[in-house]
């Protein structure tokens, strides 16, 4: 392997970890506004059974 592939390489890795920690981020932000949507509509139900 030359010097160049080992800088290529090592600069794909360190995308791919970008990459990763970028769509657990984005998983974990979809999660949680999810989760307020949830709990939203859950309010929105007890609004309406109140009438």
């Amino acid at each position: 392997m030359s010097f160049m592939d080992e800088k290529f390489t090592s600069t794909n890795k360190d995308n791919d970890e970008l990459i990763l920690d970028t769509q657990e981020s984005d998983y974990k932000n979809l999660i949680t506004r999810l989760k307020e949507i949830n709990l939203t509509i859950g309010l929105l139900k007890k609004s309406l059974d109140k009438l």
